[in-house]
């Protein structure tokens, strides 16, 4: 399997490269070349199959000659060994069509543990015996994604993480999960500004010649194609439970940086039979009045009970626009070049149609959410944290005559005040994670420039060899 750029411009990769690269270097995101299928028969041979060897059959195609089939097996029950669920993902049904797909099970409570967890054991394994230098991650965060990539690189031997979230803009649990993780070679940044600046941030130092030759950077968003390849699995894992391949299934994704959902795209893209993927925002909602409407315009973050999804540029929404543009590298290069300068475009014909193919957006509000949380604590005797009620709502909305599964992407005590407000429950954390508020902090807050940030990494992390 071979790897190209948004843009056109980057040089083709294999996975490992495309996994080490992040970024690509013409300021792109890597895909596969093309879609692997998956036929019925391959589809319905899940049913019965265990997470690790339905994320086998799933990403094998994706990992190519990188890795042999046994030796991804031995990756996965490595990195799914960790969680606190047999099932990795288990479903659980609300009502007579309404079902969650609980994502949180894995050591930092969270979706990103699902992917982020294989992400750290696949650097181990392409940095053995490579003489290229130790590997400095930049990432940012808007919540999860700290905490999990933190969580699997801790102390692994040739790497560097740097971490930015946004001050005073995650939860109390978020930031915690993150900066009290006192590793060497873990070093956490609060910027004075929102996530979208944070992110900005980190393509600014992929994209500078000099910074870039001087470290050997990797990625740990979701602009890294492994992690979302890795949460293309827990799609199928859950269709074939519901039905599938004889039956189409509908999922609903709380929906920020697009990379959730665009890995249910990937899976449709494969051959699994999804109905419709509803991308569900809460009041941030460039994306709903993308896929609405054809306008893809910023606008100032509203801060929210669900901080994950405040965010007005959704990286991995590039990718779709690729696909749906033809994979014509060079256009869509001038399209998010003109992006970038004015923060606002258009989706053309192709781009706008082709979604309706595959997506329905709504955006909820907070009193929507509140009142999803309700819904499935009175009804289904379910307790769901804020990010999850967006999508929930946003599921009971669409009346399609399938299966709809929303995805829980975090454990409720992640957010006890926004639980505590809309159900009158304070969850509890996991008795593995009890101890978080004892444990002391470590993070140092810098103004939201390149200068204060690159130097700060400058400083910190191991050039290259």
């Amino acid at each position: 399997m071979r790897y190209i750029s948004t843009r056109g411009a980057a040089p083709t990769l294999d996975f490992r490269g495309a996994t080490l690269t992040g970024l690509a270097s013409d300021g792109g995101l890597y895909v596969p070349e093309t879609w692997p299928t998956l036929s019925r028969d391959e589809i319905a041979g899940m049913a019965g199959l265990s997470y690790v060897d339905t994320a086998v059959a799933v990403m094998a195609p994706f990992v190519g000659e990188a890795l042999s089939r046994e030796e991804l097996r031995a990756l996965c029950e490595q990195a799914y060994g960790r969680f606190a669920h047999a099932a990795v993902t288990p479903l659980k049904q609300l009502d007579h069509d309404q079902w969650l797909l609980e994502l949180f099970h894995g050591p930092t409570l969270a979706f990103k543990d699902v992917a982020l967890q294989l992400l750290g054991l696949l650097f181990e394994r392409f940095l053995t015996g490579d003489s290229e230098g130790p590997l400095t991650i930049v990432g940012a965060t808007s919540g999860d994604t700290g905490s999990a990539a933190i969580d699997a690189v801790a102390g692994r031997a040739n790497i560097d993480i740097f971490m930015l979230h946004p001050a005073g803009r995650v939860s109390e649990v978020q930031r915690r999960q993150m900066t009290t993780v006192r590793a060497p070679n873990v070093h956490n940044i609060a910027i004075r500004g929102d996530f979208d600046t944070a992110q900005a941030l980190v393509k600014a130092m992929f994209n500078d010649a000099a910074f870039s030759r001087r470290f050997r950077l990797s990625a740990v968003n979701s602009i890294n194609w492994a992690r979302l390849m890795a949460q293309v699995v827990y799609y199928f894992y859950a269709a074939v439970r519901l039905g599938a391949p004889e039956r189409e299934i509908a999922f609903s994704v709380p929906t920020g940086n697009f990379g959730d959902v665009f890995a249910g795209y990937v899976a449709a893209k494969m051959g699994l039979p999804v109905a419709r993927l509803v991308v569900a925002t809460n009041v941030n909602d460039i994306l709903h009045r993308a896929l609405s409407a054809g306008d893809y315009s910023s606008a100032e973050v509203v801060p929210t009970a669900t901080p994950s999804m405040d965010i007005q540029v959704s990286s991995n929404f590039e990718r779709l626009l690729f696909d749906l543009g033809g994979r014509d590298g060079v256009a869509l290069a001038g399209q998010m070049s003109g992006f970038e300068a004015s923060k606002a475009m258009r989706l053309t014909e192709a781009q706008h149609s082709g979604a309706a193919t595959h997506l329905i957006s709504a955006s909820v509000d907070g009193d929507g959410m509140a009142g999803a949380m309700r819904w499935a604590h009175e009804h289904a005797n379910e307790t769901i944290d804020p990010h999850t009620a967006i999508a929930l709502a946003a599921a009971r909305r669409q009346k399609l005559d399938v299966p709809m599964v929303t995805l829980a992407t975090a454990h409720p005590a992640k957010f006890p005040e926004a639980v505590e407000r809309a159900t009158g429950l304070s969850p509890s954390l996991p008795s593995r994670v009890g101890d978080l508020f004892e444990r002391e902090e470590a993070f140092d807050t810098l103004d939201a420039t390149f200068a204060a940030v690159s130097d700060y990494i400058a400083g910190r992390a191991t050039p290259r060899s």
